[in-house]
């Protein structure tokens, strides 16, 4: 019984390795707010290390549609400035000296369709994730040679978390559609 909760409780982790995972994806997709975490994928060089621009600068939301990048080497405005460039964030930076400056533009409605469909492409990757670790820990469950009963409602156990990591992905994913399509 105890290789069973091991098979189940690995099984739990790695799905929401697999929640952990859609969720960053979802932040990074923008909704019209400013975030700092659509930044995240931005890395700049730095003493010819590519490194992310988080560790080396102060990120803040201001009036809620703009961001403001504040290095802490002013030396390297320049080169933060070509990382966003080149990033495809589609958004042009504006450098006023001290630091730079993103503004969001307002999203028009193709643009929230748009980011509607990756919201639910990324929604369906995840689940296809679940159910590969759905797979996986029914091979597992099936390599124990259990008696028919135990293996079965095992089997069921390990359905009910598939369910209940589809059904967190669905609401996840309901949510930034949401607030995408909010105005």
């Amino acid at each position: 019984m105890e290789q069973i909760e091991l098979v189940l409780l690995e099984t739990e982790e790695k799905m929401k390795d697999v929640i952990s995972s859609f969720k960053k994806e979802l932040t990074n997709i923008r909704t019209g707010r400013a975030n700092p975490a659509l930044l995240d994928r931005v890395n700049v060089k730095y003493y010819g290390v590519d490194t992310p621009l988080k560790q080396i600068s102060a990120i803040s939301v201001v009036e809620g549609t703009q961001l403001y990048i504040k290095p802490f080497d002013k030396s390297i405005l320049k080169d933060v400035e070509h990382a966003i460039n080149a990033s495809d964030l589609g958004i042009s930076p504006q450098n006023d000296g001290e630091g730079v400056r993103l503004v969001l533009p307002a999203l028009n409605e193709e643009r929230r369709r748009e980011l509607t469909k990756t919201v639910e492409k990324e929604a369906e990757n995840a689940k296809v994730g679940i159910r590969n670790v759905r797979r996986d820990g029914n091979d597992e469950v099936k390599k124990l040679e259990l008696p028919e009963d135990v293996e079965k409602s095992t089997l069921e156990d390990v359905q009910e978390l598939t369910n209940k990591h589809t059904d967190l992905i669905d609401s996840m994913a309901k949510d930034k559609i949401k607030e995408i399509m909010t105005i």
